[in-house]
């Protein structure tokens, strides 16, 4: 494997992390009968720092391939209250990128200026105007529709709690902002969760059809907690993006294994287990004619949408019987025949499970009924878990979420930072970088130009240049 920097971990004290796990998270406690907790990624500012005490990481800012050139962090909130930063997003020299909970949420989308990359300007903020919320994704697009033309923003509202005593003004669900002006960006619209007992919306994706524009929404647990009534895959007409349509949901009780007392989480799996069901994420092509959900132990559920009031469901990734699922999140190369499927698994033991961290696996998706393994990328990390429970339970060594650029696919790992992988071969990749700062806590990956963008929930924006496409020096950085 080449590469220059291993990320080197000293558990500092141990007692410390007991029962606690690290803030960079994505997810509410999902509320379960007799008062269990299910997957959980929510935490108070105390346990963000628990991790900080209890684990010291040491990296390199300078790799082979990657150069840090800006490190930014947002500015407090309208509240005065620092905020941490979740996703990152880039379109035409911009950054866009969310906020997590820290600091009471409410933290908006935070627009940055990349003329110059090496001192980016925060310039706007937006998506604050739902009170106890959290904005952990957004998406960028130029579109041009019947009602509207310009570059459309669509933001992943979610709440903080869905006590509706106590929050009555929170709602979950997606705005819509024209942002053709990224330093004054314009409210179009809210699809607004009318049921409190939905969380919100987690990831999202925003892909045009014709003149048709199609906002794709995650919103974990909608089913579990509506009893069915919404689902947790939705498609959604935004061609007017003053008025959202629901288009069409996904029941996966039309899956033959899955069966028809499923309860809207908890999936009896054939292999005797009961696995967890929600869908974390989405993506489609680039044409919008197959979308790739993210659907947890289900798998990465592979639907053409070609017509989407009527989408079919074309496959699915599926697990051996010691491999927890855990499908966070997908990306697509070789022209959409390679499927990426990261593996969000923070607990690395488990009654008849492999003890392992979540990692990447690569398919062969020229055939979408059958997707084929071709490899599993694992790191450093994966495998290296503590011989007692304390501290074990930890993001810190998971992967996160993959994007790709031709050959090299690019991966968030929380402490790990940012890794570079060739993919040339699939069934071979080869870790070719590590950017992996001291206090690394990496959410977000994104590439714009010539950088590599990365979200970092503690320290803000991180841009860094990859070497390989103009050497390590930051002059001549600034976009003309």
């Amino acid at each position: 494997m080449k590469k220059k920097n291993v990320l080197r971990v000293t558990l500092a004290s141990a007692i410390a992390l007991s029962g606690f796990a690290p803030a960079a998270l994505a997810h509410d406690a999902l509320d379960l009968e007799g008062g269990q907790k299910g997957y959980r990624e929510v935490f108070s500012q105390e346990e963000l720092e628990a991790l900080k005490i209890g684990y010291k990481f040491s990296g390199d800012k300078n790799v082979k391939n990657l150069t840090e050139v800006a490190s930014i962090q947002i500015k407090p909130g309208e509240d005065g209250r620092q905020k941490n930063m979740a996703d990152v997003y880039a379109h035409k020299g911009f950054a866009y990128t969310g906020t997590h909970t820290a600091g009471g949420g409410t933290g908006g989308v935070r627009v940055f200026d990349l003329k110059n990359p090496a001192n980016p300007k925060e310039v706007a903020t937006f998506a604050t105007d739902i009170p106890n919320t959290w904005q952990e994704k957004v998406i960028v697009k130029t579109v041009n529709t019947p009602s509207f033309k310009g570059d459309l923003a669509v933001v992943s509202v979610q709440q903080l709690s869905r006590n509706s005593a106590s929050q009555p003004n929170s709602f979950g669900g997606v705005l819509l902002y024209d942002v053709s002006d990224p330093y004054n960006p314009k409210k179009l619209g809210f699809y607004k969760f009318s049921d409190r007992r939905i969380t919100g919306t987690h990831e999202l994706y925003l892909v045009q059809q014709g003149n048709r524009l199609l906002l794709l929404n995650s919103s974990p647990y909608a089913d579990y907690y509506t009893g069915g009534k919404e689902k947790d895959f939705q498609i959604i007409d935004v061609t007017n993006p003053a008025n959202p349509q629901k288009l069409w949901d996904f029941d996966p009780r039309i899956l033959p294994e899955v069966p028809a007392n499923f309860n809207g989480y908890h999936w009896n799996a054939p292999d005797g287990k009961q696995r967890p069901v929600f869908n974390h994420s989405v993506i489609t092509d680039n044409n919008g004619q197959y979308a790739y959900v993210s659907m947890w132990d289900l798998g990465t559920v592979i639907f053409d949408i070609r017509n989407p009031e009527n989408p079919v469901l074309v496959g699915r990734t599926e697990y051996a019987p010691n491999q927890k699922g855990s499908a966070h999140s997908a990306a697509l190369a070789k022209g959409g025949n390679i499927l990426i499927e990261t593996r969000e698994v923070s607990n690395p033991v488990g009654a008849g499970y492999e003890s392992a961290y979540g990692y990447t696996r690569i398919f062969d998706i020229s055939d979408k009924s059958n997707p084929k393994l071709l490899s599993n990328f694992v790191t450093d990390l994966t495998f290296d878990i503590p011989p007692t429970s304390t501290g074990r339970t930890t993001f810190a060594k998971t992967v996160h979420d993959p994007k790709v650029q031709g050959n090299t696919l690019y991966l968030s790992y929380y402490s790990g930072g940012v890794l570079s992988v060739d993919i040339t071969d699939p069934a071979n990749p080869v870790e070719i970088g590590r950017y992996t700062p001291d206090g690394a806590d990496v959410w977000g990956v994104f590439l714009d130009r010539n950088y590599v963008l990365a979200s970092d929930m503690g320290q803000g924006l991180k841009v860094l240049l990859k070497n390989n496409s103009g050497g390590n020096s930051t002059r001549n950085l600034e976009v003309k």
